[in-house]
């Protein structure tokens, strides 16, 4: 350990005296330009002197002035024959003439005859010298040195402008990630498939032993927001190694092999390091099928993914290099980059079980202040489908909220509060409806709740409430599971449906028309039973035909038929039936109850916002049922009023609300 410290300190040392040359060298260059401007520019100005103070004249206006006796000097200077006159034109001013050299003996023996001053000029070799050298050389020279430095200046050593050098951020010993693995939560099966890489890179002995080679690379998969960075941060911090961390779209740039460059210099960097890591985020943006499927045929990208490729089969593993890569679209990945001796393993980074919530939410809540009415389990329930992005904000924006209500501490209510902001934001206090639009808001939320109480399969309301939302809601009815469920029958499928159908049919029922306000509810009512059709084989019609495939599964979750038109048109007559057949349905439900749906309806209009205990205590009276003969007791929390949310797509869903539009707007309030 001494001797690396005092490698470390001589690195250093040697740092420390390289940049003094540096530093020297640098100094002595911009002495060296000043001078040789400074020499040149005192040259010009000569020049220009001389030039203002010397005339051009025939050399028979030189007889003439010899001849008026105006001459006072002549002076042989090599080929030129230089005059001074007895008198200026200007006074002030001494002015000088010069013609050509014409050897004339006449005229010599006339300015010896009239006393005219003459000699002949010596010419001295190193003026000349001197002035070749000012002329010719020292420009071509300093525009030499004056290029060179600038161009080394703005490269730092990455070719022309420093295009070519890599971006990737270094975290060093000195300059650590501040990430481990006590700071994930919620990834157990992904912290575990890295922990050994981790071991390998504290103990590489241990598995060269055995034959054991360190895997090249691992690619991290998963939808947004899981943590698949932090993920990575935490191995670095664990390992305790050089990180160097980029992302894929820092190889991207205008000039073309700038992608390839920094890829090499990248690795060039990491070797050095050795035992590193390298982690490239968001690999997609070069890592893209180079077929034309995928958008490929680009040749830049293509280059920088070859020598990628290129630079992965090239490093020894036994030195410590381990690539680290995330993605939340791997099926567009190129296959050579995904072959073992590459990507050597996938490790699936997904959203979070309920178990996984609570960690996640423990985590994030450690440096927060808070009561003990805090119940992190029912906010883990409330949330299905969250991942850890959305669970953190959930965490800051009940803080936040606390200390906006003059708080010290956090409590349930301010939790589920923030869980409701993130679902259907704000409230928006300086929307006012009208006493027509608040019945019909009431009735098509009541109508939703109505039709969950009377459903054997459905999700016990936890909160109905018609206060219009940023999002869009005019009202919502709010619904949490009672515990996390990851496969879904049929019939519950269908109660889904009917309950998302309610708020049109109490609207049709009570008034006799219909409004926008449903039109979300009809995209998503339309949306599941096509899934229950094309995806999930629950159609009589078609049986366990799979008509359509999911594309980006850890994105949006995109469908693509995979049948013809005359199919596709016979699934749009199939869905059209079932949701027809389920509207009936719904409708007759809510007629035969009409009395509790007036009295629910009434009392919403009164208070705007009641909770699950209190809908159904007043379902309870009218229909003559004891609360302990029902299935659904509306219970919560005692500290809060508010709960959490409705898982929406079955094998997706954060928390989703049902809704009352404002127009056509939406207001699903899924977190993805």
């Amino acid at each position: 350990m001494d001797e690396k410290n005092n490698k470390n300190q001589n690195q250093g040392q040697n740092n420390k005296d390289g940049n003094k040359g540096n530093k020297f060298n640098q100094t002595l260059l911009i002495l060296l330009i000043a001078g040789v401007i400074t020499v040149l520019a005192i040259s010009c100005v000569n020049t220009f002197l001389n030039n203002s103070t010397s005339q051009e004249i025939s050399y028979t206006d030189f007889i003439s002035m010899l001849e008026n006796g105006n001459v006072s000097k002549v002076v042989y200077d090599q080929d030129v024959i230089r005059i001074t006159p007895k008198t200026q034109p200007i006074e002030g001013l001494k002015l000088t003439y010069y013609t050509g050299y014409i050897y004339d003996e006449d005229v010599i023996q006339y300015m010896k005859d009239n006393n005219v001053e003459y000699n002949v000029k010596i010419q001295d070799k190193s003026s000349s010298i001197l002035d070749f050298l000012l002329v010719y050389i020292v420009p071509w020279v300093l525009i030499y040195f004056i290029f060179s430095f600038v161009f080394r200046k703005m490269s730092g050593g990455g070719g022309m402008m420093g295009v070519g050098k890599s971006n990737a951020k270094m975290y060093g010993m000195e300059k650590a990630t501040g990430v481990t693995f006590k700071d994930v939560a919620g990834q157990d099966e992904a912290k575990e498939s890295l922990t050994e890489i981790v071991d390998f890179l504290h103990n590489p002995a241990k598995y060269t032993h055995i034959g054991a080679k360190l895997p090249k690379g691992a690619l991290l998969v998963g939808p947004p927001g899981t943590g698949k960075t932090l993920l990575a941060k935490a191995v670095a911090g664990e390992a305790g190694v050089p990180f160097f961390s980029l992302s894929g779209s820092d190889f991207v740039e205008m000039f073309v092999g700038v992608g390839a460059s920094r890829v090499r210099d990248l690795f060039k960097q990491a070797q050095q390091s050795a035992p590193c890591i390298i982690f490239i985020d968001e690999i997609d943006a070069i890592g893209k099928s180079r077929d034309s499927r995928y958008g490929g045929g680009n040749d830049e990208r293509e280059q920088t993914l070859n020598q990628l490729l290129a630079e992965m089969d090239g490093f020894d593993p036994s030195k410590g290099v381990f690539i680290l890569a995330a993605t939340n679209r791997p099926d567009v990945l190129d296959k050579a980059l995904l072959r073992p001796g590459r990507f050597d393993r996938r490790i699936i980074v997904d959203k979070p079980d309920l178990k996984g919530r609570v960690n996640i939410l423990k985590v994030h809540s450690k440096d927060v202040l808070m009561d003990d009415t805090v119940d992190l389990e029912a906010i883990a329930l409330a949330t299905a489908g969250a991942v850890g992005s959305d669970l953190a904000n959930m965490i800051n924006e009940a803080a936040i909220n606390a200390v906006k209500n003059g708080r010290g501490v956090v409590s349930q209510k301010d939790l589920f509060e923030s869980v409701e902001v993130v679902i259907a934001g704000k409230e928006k206090k300086d929307r006012l409806l009208s006493p027509q639009e608040k019945k019909i808001v009431s009735y098509h939320e009541v109508g939703h709740a109505l039709v969950t109480a009377l459903s054997k399969n459905a999700e016990p309301v936890q909160k109905i409430t018609i206060v219009p939302r940023t999002m869009g809601s005019l009202g919502y009815t709010m619904q949490v599971p009672e515990e996390e469920k990851y496969l879904m029958s049929k019939e519950e499928l269908m109660t889904r449906v009917y309950t998302l159908l309610g708020g049109r049919a109490a609207e049709e029922i009570v008034f006799n028309s219909v409004t926008t306000g449903a039109s979300n509810d009809i995209e998503r009512a339309t949306k599941l039973v096509r899934n229950m059709i094309t995806l999930y084989g629950m159609s009589d019609r078609f049986g366990l035909m799979g008509l359509e495939t999911v594309e980006n599964q850890y994105l949006d979750g995109r469908t693509v038929l995979n049948c013809s038109d005359r199919t596709a048109a016979d699934v749009d007559d199939e869905v059209k039936v079932v949701l027809k057949d389920a509207y009936g349905k719904v409708k007759e439900m809510l007629a035969q109850n009409r009395e509790v749906l007036d009295k629910v309806a009434d009392f919403l209009i009164e208070k705007e916002t009641i909770t699950g205990k209190e809908f159904m205590e007043i379902f309870n009276e009218v229909k003559g049922i004891k609360p302990d003969e029902t299935g659904q007791s509306g219970a919560e929390p005692d500290s809060t009023e508010q709960s959490g949310t409705e898982a929406g797509q079955p094998e997706q869903s954060i928390a989703e609300v049902i809704s009352t539009d404002a127009d056509t707007e939406k207001a699903d309030g899924n977190i993805n």
